[in-house]
């Protein structure tokens, strides 16, 4: 390689930084990538605590996840995160008048919408009516434009309302699954990004809503086959590298300082969260970035136990009437030896929890998870610990998506990628992948490269 033009460096270690400085490097630019922790992987990641290999959260995806399915390819690890052969969802609804009550949300193999039609129909967590009137909402939802702008300044549970739905339909249905993949409730979340999620997930593809996770610590995904991969592109990475400061040099290149030295290159993408981008951005990057601090955060807890015996039979299972939300069975995945089992439990929405004690949270949810397992009213619990990611997600409030920057800056060179970024998604492992692939395709097209974009219909 000649000159800087031909240099790249991806600042920040998570998916979409990951993604940018593989796609960089394998249309032929010479990468860099700089990351602050020690280790890849961004918010999805994993720990060793004693003998267990622990993720941060539990972290999903859908088939229709294009971007993700297409990381987990690039990084050879989709075999370790394999999708449902079809959606099938546990719906435990402990309040129930009558006592404990089990449905399921699953998919058949009919056509859309019809694939949903016979599980909604038997769904026993909403009546007759109830029942109808998601059919109804489902059919409006299908004619909305999530890229519309007016949809942004609407908040999902107003719309919703408009429509029917009654305060229990919301809570057994359309919260169930908007918490878990937009992290907010349908009252503080923007319409156009619910009518993104439920509208791709739910009814454009007959399986486009079935469920992928890994079947190992997502370490093993997101850091260690991740770096055999940008190691293969020839990506040089450094780990526990904080950059200080991003700045234009005389010949209109990019000088990127960090604590222990500088690098020169013609491109620079800056794959960090909004604030931390923020404080980076040189004068005259964005109009206006302070837009970028106005992007708020949401926090997501997760509750971690470890029985000495096996309580759940299910991989995982979703609770109604009970401040659990998602329930996950993580025993082959940690490690954990001995026949014990050991669950996470994701809580999406989480500012109620997010500082409380482990003590207050240990008294929480214990006795919630006996009223949902009977099984583990005789166990004994070995470890419960949890982990708080504060800044777990971008808020996805009305308004926001005018908030969110595209990849390109104002300044030719510098390039912006992260789940915040204007990806059409929510905060999710989807729209960081999706961001990073942006942002190296607005690289390469102001450096004349043709690269065919993997995600066509993102090109």
């Amino acid at each position: 390689m000649n000159g800087s033009d031909d240099r790249a460096v991806v600042i920040g270690g998570g998916l979409a930084g990951v993604s940018a400085a593989l796609e960089l490097a394998d249309a032929g630019l010479e990468v860099t990538l700089l990351e602050g922790r020690p280790r890849l992987g961004g918010l999805a990641f994993s720990f060793k605590r004693g003998d267990l290999t622990v993720d941060n959260g539990q972290h999903v995806y859908l088939r229709c996840c294009t971007a993700y399915r297409w990381f987990l390819d690039r990084v050879e690890g989709a075999a370790l995160a394999p999708v449902q052969d079809r959606l099938d969802v546990p719906v435990l609804d402990v309040a129930h008048p009558a006592g404990p009550r089990l449905g399921r949300l699953r998919r058949s193999a009919l056509p859309v919408p019809l694939h949903l039609a016979g599980s909604l129909a038997r769904y026993p967590h909403l009546s007759l009516a109830e029942r109808l009137s998601v059919g109804r909402a489902a059919l409006a939802l299908r004619r909305l434009d999530p890229a519309d702008p007016a949809l942004d300044g609407v908040d999902f549970a107003t719309w919703l309302g408009r429509y029917g739905q009654s305060p229990r339909t919301i809570e057994a249905l359309w919260d169930l699954v908007g918490i878990a993949t937009l992290n907010a409730t349908a009252g503080q979340c923007s319409l156009g990004l619910a009518a993104m999620v439920f509208k791709t997930g739910l009814l454009s593809e007959n399986g486009a809503a079935d469920i992928g996770w890994a079947t190992v610590p997502l370490g093993d995904l997101h850091d260690t086959l991740a770096r055999k991969q940008l190691d293969a592109a020839g990506v040089r990475t450094e780990l526990r590298t904080r950059v200080t400061c991003i700045s234009r040099i005389q010949d209109g290149n990019w000088r990127v300082d960090t604590e222990s030295g500088s690098l020169d290159a013609g491109t620079v993408v800056l794959a960090v969260p909004q604030r931390e981008a923020h404080a980076l951005l040189p004068p005259g990057a964005l109009a206006d970035p302070d837009k970028l601090l106005d992007i708020g955060t949401a926090p997501i807890l997760n509750v971690h136990v470890v029985y000495d015996r096996k309580v759940l039979k299910q991989p995982f299972f979703a609770a109604l009437g009970s401040p659990v939300q998602w329930v996950f069975d993580r025993t082959d995945a940690s490690g954990l030896p001995d026949g014990g089992q050991y669950l996470a439990l994701s809580q999406s929405a989480a500012q109620d929890d997010i500082d409380e004690p482990v003590s207050v949270l240990r008294a929480k949810y214990l006795p919630e998870l006996e009223r949902l397992l009977p099984a583990a009213r005789g166990a004994k619990v070995r470890d419960f610990f949890v982990t708080r990611e504060r800044t777990a997600t971008f808020a996805p409030t009305p308004g926001v998506g005018r908030l969110r920057p595209g990849a390109r800056t104002d300044t030719p060179g510098l390039y912006l990628a992260g789940a915040w970024t204007a990806t059409g998604w929510p905060a999710t492992m989807e729209g960081a992948v999706r961001s990073g692939l942006s942002a190296a395709h607005a690289a390469l097209a102001a450096l004349g490269r043709h690269r065919e974009h993997p995600l066509q219909e993102a090109a």
